[in-house]
């Protein structure tokens, strides 16, 4: 489950801010940052989730398409480690 700071990663990536909880009252923004609504941050928990999810679904299925590819050239990931990859 996302936290606060989680939330802030989401919705403002670019930094500019500090939250010293998971509620809405502890952010603060520095100058010039865009303000976020109390209703963006509380909606906030349910997407950051989802884009985790959705980012961990991405790295299987590369990890699934590269095994693929290490198969089809007769390799497995056991040759790659023997060769210090």
């Amino acid at each position: 489950m996302a936290t606060g700071a989680d939330v802030m990663k989401f919705l403002r990536p670019e930094g500019g801010w500090v939250i010293t909880g998971d509620d809405f009252e502890s952010i603060r923004l520095d100058d010039g940052v865009e303000p976020i609504t109390k209703s963006e941050f509380d909606s906030g928990f349910a997407k950051a989730d989802a884009a985790k999810l959705a980012a961990e679904a991405e790295k299987e299925i590369a990890k699934t398409n590269a095994e693929a590819k290490l198969a089809a050239l007769g390799l497995t990931i056991d040759d790659l480690r023997a060769i210090g990859l």
